[in-house]
């Protein structure tokens, strides 16, 4: 398979190598179902910084059996009696998603959803989403799978509770239709022990399969999120929540927008980090060595001939002389007028037979 270094939205916006990571809120169901929560979110993720919000999509009747809807789900994070009911309190309508779409894009947000089911998936897919994500769960579900990939869309996947076998499966299975793929690495604990996240998988997966890698993070923290970008992450995904203390598995894990806000800004500060490539002096610390950095001085008075050595020089800050990296150069030289002690030593006071310009630069 070819290199992809990033894909392209079609509005333009590409992630991937060379650009900026790619911040993602995942609002998923932490909205509880309430629409005006939800439209809360969108407003207080923008004010964030973030680049996207993404949610999730389901059609009971599609995802569960029925016994799965029925099965009693009575505990503290339940929103009704059944997981099918629990599962149903949470959902938004189609109408709705189209509605918070509408409003995400319009304060400049990528707007996008995971879809567990195939009904969830052409309905997301008729309301013209930029991309669409393939959560971990579903990595293994090849029909749907197949059919994402036959989309077009461009595709995020995280990879958590999946096996490199699986991996491989569905890498190879989407790239056979859709080229346009970002995966995400991804430990589906919430949250995730700091021990098993395994940020230097990014790149494993990176060279393993030649396509951009971000990180999903469900840990408490912000450290492992931030030190991915550092790692080469091109999309950084977070759940995001109002309220930590809400009913439900997820809030636990999520970020509160304060805390959004303070991710967005130490990647971007990250990202400034990592733009100077090659090792420079820059002005600012030109300046700083003339103030820090130390010249040799002459150790006492001394008349013109003396021949100099070891116990006639030293050194003192600031830089106004000859830096002592070249003390060994002047070591035997004869001065050429009478010097004061700590008067600093200059070229044009040494009899050398070479002035190499280069040493001359580095005097002050």
């Amino acid at each position: 398979m070819a290199q992809v270094n990033s894909i392209t939205l079609p509005s333009g916006r590409a992630i991937g190598q060379g650009h900026p990571c790619f911040i993602v809120a995942e609002v998923g169901n932490n909205h509880q179902g309430d629409m005006a929560q939800a439209r809360r979110m969108v407003q207080e993720a923008a004010r964030a910084g973030v680049d996207a919000v993404k949610f999730q999509k389901r059609h009971m009747e599609s995802l569960l059996t029925r016994a799965g809807r029925e099965a009693p789900y009575t505990g503290a994070n339940s929103f009704g009696p059944t997981y099918g009911a629990h599962r149903k309190a949470l959902e938004l309508s189609v109408e709705q998603m189209a509605e918070l779409k509408e409003l995400t894009e319009s304060l400049g947000l990528v707007f996008f959803a995971s879809a567990w089911d195939e009904v969830s998936l052409e309905e997301m897919l008729g309301l013209g989403m930029q991309l669409i994500k393939i959560c971990s769960a579903d990595l293994v579900n090849v029909p749907l799978v197949r059919k994402i990939a036959a989309s077009g869309l461009p595709i995020i996947m995280s990879t958590g509770m999946s096996t490199l076998e699986e991996v491989d499966a569905a890498v190879s299975l989407i790239r056979q239709r859709n080229e346009r793929l970002v995966l995400l690495h991804c430990n589906s604990s919430y949250p995730c022990a700091p021990e098993q996240i395994g940020l230097p998988v990014m790149e494993f997966l990176r060279e393993r399969y030649g396509l951009p890698v971000g990180y999903s993070g469900h840990e408490r923290g912000l450290a492992p999120s931030v030190a991915s970008v550092a790692l080469g992450a091109c999309v950084v995904e977070r759940h995001f929540t109002l309220d930590k203390n809400q009913v439900g598995t997820d809030h636990k894990a999520s970020l509160e927008p304060a805390e959004l806000a303070e991710l967005v800004a130490m990647i971007r500060e990250v990202e400034a980090c990592m733009i100077q490539k090659g090792k420079k002096v820059f002005p600012e610390e030109q300046a700083a060595a003339k103030k820090l950095r130390k010249c040799m001085v002459f150790s006492r008075d001394l008349p013109a001939g003396h021949v100099l050595t070891p116990a006639d020089l030293t050194t003192r800050s600031p830089l106004d002389g000859i830096s002592p990296v070249h003390w060994d150069e002047v070591l035997g030289a004869a001065i050429l007028r009478s010097v004061k002690h700590e008067e600093p030593l200059q070229w044009e006071h040494l009899a050398l037979p070479v002035r190499h310009a280069s040493a001359a630069s580095q005097s002050t």
